[in-house]
């Protein structure tokens, strides 16, 4: 992940979601629960508006009309725009005005976004073009073969550029807005909103585990009492063969149950928790890199700076250096 350079102004990062008829409440919810209000719990560092082509009453997929005031002008002065899921029939066109539109957001520098169909937007407005994105795996051939310039990637939550991302179906749309307020904001920041929301701040695995359905897996299979052990021993040297005798299987199982149900290996989830760790304590704490490695289960500072770098392209100090002056900007 790239880090984003600081914010020009404090006033708070805008948020435009372009809705239209028959608006799938659940994907524009999604957008509003992470960018929206939440309190005086959480510093408000997000403004969150909804527009329309056309300015009035908008059908939703839930059976009520939602009122939007604003119309396609509003996306001028946004500085991400959202597409929450885009319905329609089979091969309908996007409307040249909102084509236009997108475009000219997106040329002026605002971020473009889109979850679930929503990348059928982008894809309309050619920021896909050449480009790896994802959508809803029912719907990944027909936008492949709609626009075959556009590198669909039907396994993945979620794809995110810098100034534009997509992603998977649904619920993976959280997984983006997250991730994009962890990159605007830090990682502690985006914790907080996720805590609110009462839902990890990141999720592991890929939308194909969701593309079909076997049957349930047992309930003695579910990692999630692994999981929470493991959340709360990040500052221990836990290897795999621990993990699994805590699960009473063996490392083979323990290793292909991680891969089925979070699509990657145990000590890739282990290091991205410890990855995660860091930043947060980066970020709140002026605690020496040496420290936080302990903390986080890195064992030295020359390890955790290895790590680091090869999760973030970026140095702890550059990190550090960087996520203040956001704050100090911001």
């Amino acid at each position: 992940m790239t880090l984003r350079p600081p914010p020009h102004s404090p006033a708070p990062h805008r948020v435009v979601a372009l809705v239209r008829p028959p608006q799938p409440v659940f994907t524009l919810a999604c957008a509003s629960e992470v960018f929206g209000d939440h309190g005086p719990a959480v510093p408000v560092r997000y403004a969150f508006e909804v527009c329309a082509e056309e300015p009035g009453p908008v059908r939703t997929d839930a059976g009520y009309d939602m009122l939007v005031g604003r119309g396609l002008d509003a996306l001028e002065r946004a500085d991400t725009v959202l597409v929450p899921g885009w319905t329609g029939p089979p091969g309908a066109e996007v409307p040249p005005d909102v084509v236009a539109a997108v475009r000219r957001a997106h040329a002026r520098g605002a971020r473009v976004v889109g979850l679930c169909a929503g990348a059928f937007v982008l894809a309309a407005a050619g920021l896909l073009d050449g480009r790896r994105a994802a959508t809803h795996w029912a719907r990944s051939a027909e936008l492949a073969s709609r626009f075959p310039r556009v590198r669909v990637d039907p396994a993945v939550l979620y794809v995110d550029h810098g100034d534009v991302a997509t992603s998977a179906g649904a619920a993976a749309g959280v997984d983006l807005c997250l991730h994009l307020v962890s990159a605007d904001q830090g990682a502690a920041y985006a914790t907080r909103i996720a805590r609110r929301m009462v839902m990890p701040p990141h999720r592991e695995g890929c939308q194909l585990q969701y593309a079909e359905l076997p049957a349930a897996a047992p309930a003695a299979d579910s990692l999630a009492p692994l999981l929470e052990w493991l959340g709360e021993r990040l500052h221990e040297p836990v290897g795999v063969g621990e993990m699994a005798a805590r699960s009473g299987v063996s490392a083979r199982t323990l290793t292909r149950r991680f891969t089925d149900q979070l699509g990657i290996s145990p000590g890739r989830w282990l290091l991205d928790r410890r990855i995660a760790a860091t930043r947060a304590l980066l970020e709140e704490t002026d605690l020496p890199v040496e420290t936080i490695a302990h903390r986080v289960g890195l064992s030295s500072a020359v390890n955790l700076r290895r790590r680091f770098h090869e999760a973030l392209r970026t140095t702890p100090a550059a990190y550090r250096r960087a996520f203040r002056a956001r704050k100090a900007a911001g």
